[in-house]
């Protein structure tokens, strides 16, 4: 009982600090440039944001080779994460079209269908949980590693392959834009500030690459429970980790690291920064047994994702809310409250630690009362 204790406590917090982070990239406040730190890169190269989305993939995996639930026919497995992918793809899809009304000229007038995001941050993680549960569950350790690799050499061929000739990895000329726009349609793809240009970050064909994370997380979960919560554990998944990051730094001279593309150095880069973080958590944690703070993480860590979806729609309805005409209360309030006293990109982060305390909030009442949400 003490060691699944201690497992679901050096995950939670794992998990909690990604969350954490989620909320706060999700939400920088307006009427100012964003704080560098909680802004993704342009397209090439990293930032600290660009690392919270892979973490809570390499979360999920993670969790994967931590489930001593047994099932005691295929069927019952393949229904229980079908069940689970169905649901968590279809909370993202409404995320998107929520409030299922829009403001214009004359009223309000009815999101249509048509004009519907399909994919998304939640509907990512659907399918790279559905993939990654198939294929840790059915293949050895040394056949996941081998369907990585397979799937971050295949991703990088095919964009090379079928992307426009010279602009394989731009927005527009890429492999993975070209197939999201046959498959999806221009409507049904992500408009950045509702412009004309569709790309979507968390398109098909990149989804290949976040299944490497989740298949990332699962390994280092196995590779804990073999050797321990140890000083040689610790060690190693530095190692393993520098040798990712050294790697994704390498192959980045030809196939350069970019979050919007999800390419294959930028699985490696996250996946060897997130073992690095798994490492110094177990030191931390589990060898140091330091508890000092880490129960504000926790508490986000016990209801993930149900935060998550109320933190992205809390979002939508303060940017729905008018306060005066074409000015929403979410701007509102950054006007007349956090740049005035925090002016710039330091009103951003302010806002957005806030707007983050808010939502902790929300998760502190719920592990009060011992509700925790399962999706």
């Amino acid at each position: 009982m003490a060691i699944a204790t201690e497992r679901f406590t050096a995950l939670d917090i794992f998990r909690g600090m990604t969350i954490c982070f989620m909320i706060i990239v999700n939400a920088p406040g307006s009427g100012a440039t964003v704080w560098a730190p909680l802004d993704h890169a342009a397209w090439f190269g990293f930032t600290p944001t660009d690392l919270v989305f892979p973490s809570f993939l390499f979360a999920v995996g993670n969790a994967l080779s931590f489930s001593k639930k047994k099932f005691e026919t295929d069927a019952a497995f393949i229904t229980k994460i079908l069940k689970r992918t169905a649901i968590i793809f279809l909370l993202g899809y409404l995320m998107y079209w929520f409030p299922f009304f829009h403001r214009t000229a004359d009223g309000w007038a009815f999101n249509p269908l048509s004009h519907t995001r399909i994919m998304g941050v939640l509907q990512r993680i659907a399918l790279c949980y559905f993939f990654g549960a198939l294929i840790v569950h059915y293949c050895s350790q040394k056949t996941a590693v081998l369907i990585s690799v397979v799937l971050l050499l295949g991703y990088w061929l095919f964009l090379v392959m079928f992307g426009e000739l010279g602009k394989e990895f731009t927005m527009l000329g890429n492999a993975g834009t070209k197939l999201d726009i046959a498959i999806m349609g221009n409507d049904h793809l992500y408009h950045d500030k509702g412009g004309p240009i569709a790309f979507d970050p968390e398109g098909l064909l990149s989804t290949l690459t976040g299944i490497v994370n989740v298949i990332g997380g699962f390994l280092a979960g196995a590779f804990i429970q073999r050797k321990g919560k140890t000083y040689e554990t610790v060690a190693k998944l530095f190692i393993f980790g520098g040798l990712l990051i050294v790697s994704a730094l390498f192959f980045g001279q030809f196939f350069p690291i970019a979050k919007k593309l999800w390419t294959s150095t930028f699985s490696l880069l996250t996946i060897g920064i997130d073992l690095a973080i798994l490492g110094l958590l177990i030191f931390i944690i589990e060898i140091e047994k330091v508890k000092n703070g880490t129960n504000f993480f926790l508490i986000l860590g016990r209801n993930s994702l149900a935060i998550y979806l109320l933190s992205e729609l809390l979002l939508t309805v303060l940017q729905t809310i008018w306060v005066a005409p074409q000015l929403s209360f979410y701007d509102w309030i950054n006007q007349v409250f956090y740049q005035r006293i925090f002016p710039g990109p330091l009103g951003t982060l302010v806002f957005a630690i806030c707007y983050m305390m808010l939502c902790w909030a929300v998760a502190y009442v719920l592990d009060k009362k011992k509700i925790y949400i399962k999706i």
